[in-house]
């Protein structure tokens, strides 16, 4: 005799959310929903835990005339189509599940949740201070980093901080404001910043010499000049330098991380080769063409003592793993996400100063570093190239 197969279209909807709210993961919530219709119903934001820890998914570079855009997920490999035409040919960087948006021609600025649909308007760029001077070729490139202070899924008392113009300042904008904010800090000279964090009540951010400052966000709100001070500089000898770098917190802990290989260098093989189209440039004074290259070679990660106001380097993070890209840097615990490794750096190709000399954009540096050994391996072993927006790193949340 057949054994019957399980009819699970007729389980009670009390059963069915009882076993929602017991879903951890956000990649098993959505294929909950697609076992049967009577489940479908079932996956709402009430009956689901959006405060647990999320793992990013990746996600892709647009299609030519295709509003669908598709995350990866390093859990399970599975690929999710979202439509999201709002963020067609925009440059995207992510903060708590938002995506911070700029537009190619007229360069707005806005947010977007790219899984609820809400979207925030925010000031143009040329409302902040003295834009004419410090616009960028690249109306899209003006904005670098964007972090937000929470999300605005759950406040309206939030910042979203970025590094912004030809300069790399910090400003703010919050809720009501009709201009950009621009940080300026008491007795500290003109920084170049790659990256911040809002931590413990304050703004840490880190410069291109791999300075990193801190200031009170009570202090950034207000009218007087910011009393920000030098907490520790990477202790890195000039002849490793700093290409890029990142700030993170992991477990009540801030790390800096130094990145190079972004920078353009001379080829050195062919096996150093990027197989994309280089444009047209002329290097030397002759008029012959040299032909470069970039790519990711290493990273160097330092743990900040603040009470002791220096950097250590290390090579082992434990059970963490990083994030780094045009997201807000962000670190998780990889025994909780199947399919991370601890002790490793997962990054994108965010560094648009190289990226932007090639037709087809960026989106081939990234992969996965292992801090111990030193080596890289990819995340995702398929082609996704863009201009506007390469490949980067989104935490999902539902709304």
């Amino acid at each position: 005799m057949a054994q019957e197969m399980a009819d699970w279209s007729g389980l009670l909807y009390d059963l069915l959310v009882l076993i929602a709210r017991r879903l951890n993961l956000i990649e098993d919530y959505l294929n909950f929903s697609t076992v049967c219709k009577s489940w479908h119903s079932v996956p709402t934001k009430n009956n689901f835990n959006n405060d647990l820890s999320r793992a990013p998914w990746l996600m892709l570079a647009e299609e030519d005339g295709n509003s669908i855009r598709k995350f990866f997920s390093l859990y399970n490999g599975m690929i999710l189509n979202k439509r999201i035409p709002k963020a067609s040919r925009k440059r995207c960087m992510e903060s708590m599940g938002w995506l911070i948006m700029v537009g190619e021609d007229e360069g707005e600025i806005s947010m977007l949740h790219p899984f609820s649909g809400v979207q925030i308007e925010l000031p143009h760029q040329n409302t902040t201070v003295d834009y004419n001077s410090h616009q960028t070729g690249w109306l899209m490139s003006f904005i670098r980093k964007a972090v937000l202070s929470a999300s605005p899924s759950h406040t309206s008392d939030y910042l979203l901080m970025v590094i912004e113009g030809g300069m790399r300042f910090l400003s703010f904008w919050k809720p009501g404001d009709v201009r950009w904010t621009r940080v300026t800090w008491e007795g500290i000279n003109r920084r170049c910043f790659t990256d911040l964090i809002y931590f413990n009540g304050q703004i840490y951010a880190v410069d291109y010499s791999g300075n990193l400052l801190v200031c009170d966000v009570a202090d950034v709100v207000g009218s007087k000049p910011t009393k920000g001070h030098t907490v520790a500089q990477v202790p890195l000898d000039p002849e490793n330098g700093i290409d890029e770098s990142y700030i993170v917190e992991s477990l009540g802990s801030l790390f800096v991380i130094v990145r190079n290989g972004v920078l353009f260098r001379s080829l050195r093989d062919d096996s150093d080769r990027i197989p994309l189209t280089l444009l047209p440039e002329e290097v030397e004074d002759d008029g012959i063409e040299e032909e470069l290259t970039y790519g990711t070679t290493i990273f160097h990660v330092f743990q900040v003592d603040l009470a002791a106001g220096k950097m250590t380097e290390t090579r082992e993070l434990g059970d963490a793993a990083f994030f780094l890209g045009a997201n807000a840097s962000i670190s998780v615990q990889a025994s909780q996400f199947p399919g991370i490794k601890p002790n490793h750096i997962y990054f994108t190709d965010d560094f648009f100063e190289s990226y932007l000399s090639y037709e087809e954009g960026g989106g081939l540096d990234m992969g996965v570093f292992n801090l111990a050994n030193g080596s890289i391996q990819p995340h995702y072993n398929g082609v996704s190239l863009s201009r506007f927006c390469p490949p980067t790193w989104v935490t999902p949340t539902l709304y």
